[in-house]
């Protein structure tokens, strides 16, 4: 006969497996979370030494890396090492897609939201997924056989400029924008709109005021999102932008970022040079703001919440 196991056995054996369970599952997310925080702090150790191996070891001016205006490493005599032009192509490209695309992306938020029917947001919503998920070398392609002969022959210039590469990135980073903001205009309690309609107030009244101002945190984070995403972003800009080495004169010009430059020139330096090294520094400089984007996402959410 088979012998009956105690129920205050099963109990111990259900419990232990139950601990046993826990312990695995603590030490697995903890690896997880190690894995991450080690992986983050090799990259920014590694980035930042390599950065700084330009100012500290081949002596090149910081200050002149930052304000110069000329950027010419091949010139036997006295190599220019001048990074202002391509910080200022990325600022430049970033703000000027980021006001194209704030605006659609909160507007198309809001008519998901308050204005369409259920049937708006579920085709809106897939137009905004496709958006996603399209390559950044397909926008890159578009724009470089649509975008360009459409201004130069439209609007002026050469057609590779400062607007290409705007209009590129405004429809890039237009999904992240969209899709937070509806998220956040989903979440304002109804009992806002409720009772400023209770007060008299219209439905543009309702929005404009009451509405917009409550989400207004958590927009403010879509719209730095899609600021650090266009930051970053280097194939379709370098397809659209022209990638010359000075400063702009107006959006029709030709630009680079710093994004553009490091693409473009990784593959002819020799590793440990300085001009590789410069490189090195042009992306400790996107590290840098990397972070000062992160920052700024955190604050605003710290404002969400209070």
């Amino acid at each position: 006969m088979e012998k009956t196991v105690p129920a205050k056995d099963r109990l111990m054996k259900s419990e232990k497996n139950w601990m046993n369970g826990e312990i695995r599952g603590k030490i697995l997310v903890t690896l997880c979370a190690v894995i991450m925080i080690s992986a983050t702090l090799a990259i920014t150790i590694f980035i930042g030494t390599k950065g700084l191996q330009s100012f500290i070891t081949n002596g090149v001016s910081l200050i002149e890396f930052l304000t110069s205006k000329k950027w010419d490493p091949s010139n036997a005599g006295h190599p220019l090492y001048g990074a202002l032009p391509f910080i200022f192509g990325s600022f430049a490209v970033t703000m000027l897609s980021a006001l194209v695309a704030a605006p659609l992306g909160i507007g198309g938020a809001i008519f998901m939201t308050e204005i369409a029917p259920s049937w708006g947001r579920k085709i809106l919503q897939p137009v905004v997924e496709l958006l996603v998920g399209i390559p950044s070398v397909v926008y890159g392609f578009i724009g470089l056989t649509v975008l360009v002969p459409f201004i130069r022959d439209h609007v002026g210039g050469l057609g590779f400029s400062l607007l290409s590469g705007t209009i590129v990135l405004a429809i890039m980073i237009l999904p992240t924008i969209t899709t937070i903001a509806t998220d956040a205009m989903s979440s304002i309690p109804k009992t806002l709109k409720e009772g400023s309609f209770a007060l008299g107030a219209t439905r543009w009244q309702t929005i404009r005021k009451v509405l917009i101002p409550a989400a207004m945190p958590t927009l403010l984070t879509a719209i730095v999102l899609g600021m650090a995403r266009a930051f970053g972003e280097a194939m379709a800009v370098q397809m659209v932008i022209g990638n010359v080495r000075t400063l702009p004169s107006s959006i029709l010009d030709a630009s680079a970022t710093l994004t553009t430059i490091i693409t473009l020139n990784m593959g002819n330096t020799t590793y440990g040079s300085v001009e590789n090294n410069t490189l090195w520094s042009m992306g400790l400089i996107l590290l840098v703001m990397s972070f000062g984007f992160i920052l700024l996402i955190r604050y605003l959410s710290a404002r969400r919440k209070i």
